[in-house]
């Protein structure tokens, strides 16, 4: 490892610890330092703005900084063992090449406000791709809740034949959860749009830093103004973007059970394509749903991130080594609940329902709730009604079998139910939030 930014001429540095206290930083940084990178050349002109650097010293610096990003996309440079973290990768390099300028980027800045700032502008970009792959769930579901809207389906409670339901509204349900993530993933981006850049550590520094208009040259909404806020805000803001995401992965979860339930033989409601489904090693008659039960598991990650950070939490004001360990949590949750999340619009897309099995699963009794209904509309007390629509129910020569799956879909007219889906009104919402993300 090459000598750290912190070391003086009395360091001794002990290998095995150094090695502890460095951990995974060096591979977790391999997805961070393009955000450093970003935040150093902007730091750089923020240094120019105050004549710490000159024009041409900034200008050197920015030309660096782009040859190491091309490098490391390349394959020319390689975060590894050498260096502690992004931090010390790129200050070697800018010195490298640069010397006495190289020497000066950090001034005014510490690693702490490097490591938020790194991480905001990573945070702010999975809020994003969150965003964006909520809406194209949304935007499959509705599609398909347009072109399915009167196809009948049994609707359940307590995994128990309930009422005549249909296609349309079990798509429109999906397309109204995930619109409302992604709303929750854009109200996210702007409540975490502010730059920690030049709180250095934790205290300011006693220069007249250009934060400000760094923070505008980073894109960010404001500027996070207090230095000791910064620091406190570190897990904070990683443990809330891990609440949101989660909200997407819990809705996943419970659209995967379905799924599990629907393409079992018991059920039989879908058919998936054959890139959905894998073998089994002994049972040769085998084509199991793996796919949809691990996307039913993936929530776990996010869970399992947000309680490793929340542990760390309970530390007083300013920075603390423990707070390294909220790095990782954040990295691979988001890492595969993004994966797993954009899978959904493919999985959505190309199922298939077996519109005979879900049929054939209606029952005369379903229309129980119908037949009650309708003769408190005509005046009966709805508890005298409902009597006599449950002995109905339990009489197979009762009227109720001579209804049909499409007639209760018709008479459902309450908004949002099977005739009244309101699915014009959510094309509208989905369209607007499409429109507000191409602005962002």
């Amino acid at each position: 490892m090459n000598s750290p930014l912190w070391s003086k001429d009395d360091t001794r540095i002990d290998e095995s610890i150094q090695k502890f206290l460095a951990g995974d930083d060096v591979l977790l940084d391999r997805e961070l330092i393009e955000f450093d990178i970003i935040a150093s050349r902007a730091h750089a002109d923020g240094l120019a703005a105050i004549g710490i650097l000159t024009a041409a010293e900034a200008r050197h610096i920015a030309r660096e900084l782009d040859a190491l990003s091309l490098a490391l996309r390349d394959g020319r440079f390689v975060l590894d063992a050498r260096f502690e973290d992004s931090h010390s990768a790129i200050e070697h390099w800018l010195t490298q090449r640069l010397g006495e300028a190289g020497r000066k980027i950090h001034t005014g800045r510490s690693r702490n406000d490097q490591v938020l700032v790194a991480m905001r502008l990573w945070i702010k970009s999975r809020l994003a791709s969150l965003l964006e792959i909520a809406l194209a769930i949304a935007a499959t579901a509705l599609d398909r809740a347009e072109s399915e809207a009167e196809v009948p389906m049994p609707g359940y409670t307590h995994l128990q034949r309930a009422v005549v339901s249909s296609a349309g509204l079990w798509w429109a349900g999906w397309v109204e959860a995930f619109l409302d993530d992604a709303t929750l993933a854009a109200d996210a981006l702007r409540w975490i749009d502010s730059s920690p850049l030049g709180s250095a550590a934790g205290f300011g520094v006693n220069l007249p830093l250009a934060r400000d208009a760094v923070s505008d040259a980073l894109g960010f909404d404001r500027l996070q103004i207090n230095p000791a806020y910064a620091q406190l805000s570190r897990g904070k803001f990683e443990l809330h973007a891990l609440a949101v995401l989660g909200q997407s992965l819990l809705d996943l979860r419970r659209l995967a059970w379905d799924l599990s339930l629907f393409t079992s033989s018991e059920f039989g409601f879908v058919e998936l394509p054959a890139r959905y489904a894998t073998g089994s090693s002994i049972m040769p008659n085998k084509r199991n749903p793996d796919l949809i039960e691990l996307l039913r598991a993936s929530y776990a990650v996010c869970a399992g991130a947000r309680t490793e950070i929340e542990s760390l939490m309970s530390l007083p004001s300013g920075y603390q080594r423990d707070l390294q360990f909220t790095k990782a949590p954040a990295l691979r949750a988001f890492g595969h609940g993004l994966a797993a999340l954009d899978l959904v619009p493919g999985l959505l897309g190309s199922m298939a329902w077996n519109t005979g099995r879900m049929r054939a699963a209606i029952e005369p009794a379903m229309h129980a709730t119908d037949l009650a209904t309708e003769r408190a509309r005509d005046g009966v007390p709805f508890r005298d009604a409902y009597r006599d629509a449950a002995r109905e129910a339990s009489d197979d020569k009762s009227e109720l079998a001579a209804r049909t799956p499409e007639q209760s879909i018709a008479a459902r007219v309450s908004p949002g139910a099977c005739a009244n889906l309101r699915l014009d009104d959510l094309r509208a919402r989905l369209v607007l939030m499409q429109l507000a993300g191409a602005k962002r």
